[in-house]
């Protein structure tokens, strides 16, 4: 919440203002007491001072109005976001060979499409999604669609290949969201992304491949799409091959650091995944916060109707138990 007069809180300093003469009144009530010789009359006006406590509630009452209404004077407002109507987003998954290490459990390929089925889920169901693979070269799996089911089946035969590369990955999906904006006759405005966005997920460095990552995300930069790598191992990931006397093992360390330059130069975000529970809540997060518009709103009315409702509030209490405020 921000206000766009703050220096009108200033208001609030009315309230410790308030309670002190609340207290210097107490005390002045307070300075003339009365001697009870008769104890049976003491008994019948000791449980009045019990219920005196009560007579404050107006006054908290009132302490809270004061409080709203010095909101109100700020001008008060909050950032809301609602799902775009034409948001698409592109599924970009690395299915190379290093997808096989199982440092991430049950295989690092397997806990991405566990990520990829809960990110389908948390999306609004207007949002169209596309997939993409890559390997030594790009796969257009599904063009961009709301129909969920296609996805899923196209993710579940997802296996591990060969080499990676993951500038022609990201190349085919700048194109197809492209496409896809197009044909739904979408018009950008000069200067603003596009309702478009780009979830990569890969585990390794680049080795295969024209376009390099960073160049890539000049590309996906220029057309106003945003990507959100996610960098997906630990560091003693390996995979093993081969059997017997002649089985090997090869380190296939994740590259973080080209994740966050393919962030940093497309305007989106990066992420570290080491588990299979990292990368699922990474996923949950974005299909709950990507492609979503935000606008401020001005709540001066809420906080106007609280402060006209506590006073009222305030009032009808003191009528009720008898308090002086």
């Amino acid at each position: 919440m921000t206000f766009a007069t703050p220096l009108l809180l200033l208001t609030l300093l009315t309230i410790p203002l308030l309670l002190l003469l609340v207290y210097v009144v107490n005390r002045r009530r307070a300075r003339y007491p009365l001697a009870f010789t008769n104890l049976e009359l003491l008994a019948q006006v000791a449980p009045e001072r019990h219920r005196s406590v009560k007579r404050f509630i107006p006054l908290a009452l009132l302490v809270l109005a004061l409080a709203c209404a010095a909101g109100a004077l700020a001008q008060p407002r909050v950032r809301l976001s609602q799902p775009d109507q034409n948001a698409t987003i592109m599924l970009l998954v690395d299915v190379s060979g290093s997808m096989r290490a199982n440092d991430v459990e049950p295989t690092r390929l397997d806990a991405a499409v566990a990520a990829m089925r809960t990110f389908l889920d948390r999306l609004p169901s207007q949002f169209k999604v596309g997939l993409v693979a890559f390997s030594s070269e790009p796969e257009p799996l599904v063009a961009p669609t709301s129909n969920r089911d296609v996805i899923r089946q196209s993710i579940a035969l997802l296996e591990p290949e060969a080499g990676t590369a993951v500038g022609d990955g990201i190349g085919v999906a700048v194109q197809m969201l492209k496409s896809s904006l197009h044909q739904a006759g979408y018009v950008r405005k000069p200067g603003k992304p596009v309702p478009a966005a780009i979830v990569l997920l890969s585990d390794g460095a680049q080795n295969r491949g024209i376009l390099q990552p960073v160049q890539a995300a000049r590309m996906a930069k220029q057309a106003g799409i945003r990507i959100y790598p996610v960098s997906l191992g630990t560091p003693q990931g390996k995979v093993t091959f081969g059997f017997g006397q002649f089985m090997n093992s090869v380190p296939v360390p994740p590259d973080p650091y080209t994740m966050s330059q393919i962030a940093a130069v497309s305007g989106g975000r990066s992420y570290t995944a080491q588990t299979a529970a990292s990368v699922v809540q990474i996923y949950k997060t974005l299909g709950s916060s990507i492609g979503r518009t935000h606008r401020r709103v001005e709540i001066t009315n809420w906080f106007a109707l609280a402060a006209a409702g506590l006073l009222a509030a305030a009032v009808g209490a003191a009528a009720l138990f008898e308090s002086r405020v």
